[in-house]
This record gives C-alpha cells, sequence and structure tokens, in this order.
C-alpha cells in the first residue's frame, strides 16, 4: 500500500483524451470510477497526476489473490499489552477524504468486492464489523479501481453486479505519434531515438504468433529510454528493459532479438 502527497511538480501525463475532465467530474459527482487497459498503458500513472493536479492526498492499494477485507479495512492488535485498532487503507481513505485506488481489483477475494459495495453507490458508507463502526465518505473521497481485461476469465472476471456500479473509462497504448511524444516528456530522450523505440514496439505488438502473454507496454519503452539516457547501447537497453520482461523462452527472445536488430 502506498500513500502519495501532492507535490508542486505533477508526474508526467499525457492526456490521450477527455479522461481528465471525467476524472474530475466524477470526482465532483462523487461517481467512482473504472479504468479498463492492458498493462503499462498509463492507468496508474493517470490516478497520480491527477491526484497531484487535484492536491489530493492518494492511497494506492495493489490487489492480490491474498488480498482480504481485513487487510483493507482494519483490524485489532495487541500493543503493550494493550488491545488497539488499526485502520487499513481503504479505512484511512474514507476517514482522510483521500483518492483511494485498487489496481488490478479482479485480482482481490470476492469478500473484498463485497466490503466495497456500499462505497460505491449512494450510500457510500463502509461498515466495520470488526470495530462496530459505520463511517461515511465525506466530499473529498474517490474510488478508483483498475484492472486488465486480458486477464478476465473464469472465477477472475468482475461480476455485472460491481462492473455497473462504476464510470468506466478504457485505455489502450497510444497512437505511435503521440507514444513518441510521451517517451520524450517522460525521459527527455531525442525524439528520433523515441520513434524508433515506437516502431519497434509497433512490430512487437504485432506478432501474434510467438505467443506472447503481453505486448510491448508504454511503460517497457520508457525504462528502454531511461537505459539509453545512462549511456547502454540501443539493443542492449531494449534486451534488458524490453525483451527480457516479456518472455523467458530462449528462442521466442532470440527471434524478439531480430527484431531488435533490425530497429538498430
Amino acid at each position: 500500500m502506498e500513500t502519495t502527497s501532492h507535490t508542486s511538480t505533477l508526474p508526467f501525463y499525457q492526456s490521450v483524451g477527455d479522461e481528465c475532465t471525467l476524472f474530475e467530474v466524477c470526482h465532483s459527482q462523487k461517481l467512482p470510477l473504472m479504468l479498463k487497459g492492458p498493462t503499462g498503458c498509463g492507468k496508474s500513472r493517470f490516478i497520480e497526476h491527477m491526484a497531484a493536479r487535484m492536491g489530493r492526498q492518494l492511497i494506492t492499494v495493489p490487489c492480490h489473490d491474498d488480498t482480504s477485507a481485513t487487510d483493507l479495512l482494519g483490524r485489532w492488535l495487541i500493543r503493550g499489552g494493550d488491545t488497539v485498532w488499526q485502520d487499513g487503507p481503504v479505512t484511512r481513505a474514507v476517514r482522510e477524504g483521500a483518492i483511494l485506488y485498487l489496481d488490478e481489483i479482479a485480482e482481490a477475494r470476492p469478500d473484498v468486492v463485497v466490503a466495497l459495495h456500499p462505497l460505491t453507490d449512494h450510500r457510500r458508507e463502509l461498515y466495520l464489523d470488526r470495530h462496530n463502526e459505520t463511517l461515511t465518505a465525506g466530499d473529498d473521497f474517490m474510488m478508483v479501481v483498475s484492472f486488465n481485461p486480458q486477464y478476465q476469465h473464469g472465477l477472475k472476471e468482475l461480476k455485472p453486479s460491481t462492473r455497473q456500479r462504476f464510470v468506466g473509462a478504457s485505455f489502450d497504448y497510444p497512437s505511435a505519434e503521440l507514444e513518441a511524444s510521451i517517451l520524450v516528456g517522460e525521459t527527455g530522450v531525442e525524439e528520433a531515438v523515441a520513434k524508433r523505440l515506437v516502431r519497434l514496439a509497433g512490430k512487437l505488438r504485432g506478432l501474434d504468433e510467438l505467443g506472447l502473454a503481453e505486448s510491448a507496454s508504454t511503460r517497457l519503452l520508457v525504462d528502454a529510454c531511461r537505459l539509453l539516457s545512462a549511456g547502454m547501447t540501443p539493443r542492449a537497453a531494449c534486451q534488458a528493459a524490453i525483451l527480457e520482461p516479456l518472455t523467458d523462452e530462449p528462442e521466442v527472445l532470440a527471434a524478439l532479438r531480430e527484431v531488435v536488430a533490425l530497429a538498430f
């Protein structure tokens, strides 16, 4: 769990549509927001940017299979012989009027989703059964969740009853021109280098026959730019920042290296 305070310098984010306006309207209208999109396309950076832009505290919770309602709401602890209550990140966000970001919400256990339901409708309430307390979210509180639709299957799929509690926004990898602009703005890399990396990503994203679980994300391109800026050669930077995170298969890595060699 991460807590981020507002700073004078906004995290870099390049708008691709009306998502910034949507976020602000959802905040003002007390509506929860759901972001859908592939890994590394900018969902988390968007939330960080908007929280800083609006001067709001951001509490981020990465969800996974072991995430339980108790982890998020709070628990009783023994301290110095006394039994004390400790708020979880969701409870803290409600008490403090923060923006609560639940990353990969579909990975959380069902009891987590059920516990959050009253916060996502007109009640905007959080019931702490272990503490015998009901909290009502203030005007500044906002819930944002995200997930990758590629991972949605079987038990990991969000139920319609949950999805329909949120306003939704789809994210995807940006156009080539915009993606190059993002790389330049994020890392200061030369525009020509950024464009070559984006062309490389376009080729990698089209290699469906290799059976990659994920494609080359904008996040990986940013990492490659940072390695290049630190003095690594283009092929070495692409190997470390793009190819290695994509696969462990030697044959697939060899095929990807050939694509990189054509680009650099």
